[in-house]
C-alpha cells in the first residue's frame, strides 16, 4: 500500500466541490486515512511550494492556495501516487483526459481544484508537512 497527499484547492472548496472530489477519489478505489478542512498562512503555503520558489507563478500560487480554505487528505492505495495524478488529471484541464477531477471541475491552470503528490518520496515530506503520525488512521 502507498500513500499521497490530496488538497482539494479553494477554488473547489468555495465552490463546494470538496464531497464531489472525494467521492471520485473513492470511487477511484484509494482510501482516506486523514483529512483536514485547513486555511493556509502565506508562510505555510511558501513553505509548501518552497521547491517552486524561483519559478514566476511562485508568488500567485502561494496568494492563491491562502485565499480560502483547502481539504488536506492522506490517500492510500495500491500504487496510490499514480492513481491519483490519474484521477487529477492534466494541470492545464484544457488537456485534461475526460473523467479527470481537472476536466470536470478545474477553472484555468492556476484554479485547477487539486494539487496531488508527483512521487512516493514527494508524497513522504508532503503528509508530514500537514499531518501528525497521530492523525493518520491504520
Amino acid at each position: 500500500m502507498q500513500r499521497t497527499l490530496s488538497i482539494i484547492k479553494p477554488d473547489a472548496v468555495g465552490r463546494n466541490l470538496s464531497g464531489a472530489i472525494l467521492k471520485m477519489i473513492q470511487d477511484a478505489g484509494l482510501t482516506v486515512k486523514a483529512m483536514k478542512l485547513i486555511r493556509m498562512t502565506k508562510e505555510q503555503a511558501e513553505g509548501f511550494y518552497a521547491v517552486h520558489k524561483a519559478r514566476p507563478f511562485f508568488a500567485d500560487l502561494c496568494c492563491f492556495m491562502c485565499s480560502g480554505p483547502v481539504v488536506v487528505s492522506v490517500l492510500e492505495g495500491e500504487g496510490a501516487v499514480t492513481r491519483y495524478r490519474d484521477l487529477m488529471g492534466a494541470t492545464n484541464p484544457a488537456n485534461a483526459a475526460e473523467g479527470t477531477i481537472r476536466k470536470q471541475y478545474a477553472l484555468d491552470i492556476e484554479k485547477n481544484s487539486v494539487h496531488g503528490s508527483d512521487a512516493p518520496e514527494t508524497a513522504a515530506v508532503e503528509i508530514a508537512y500537514f499531518f501528525s503520525q497521530l492523525e493518520i488512521v491504520g
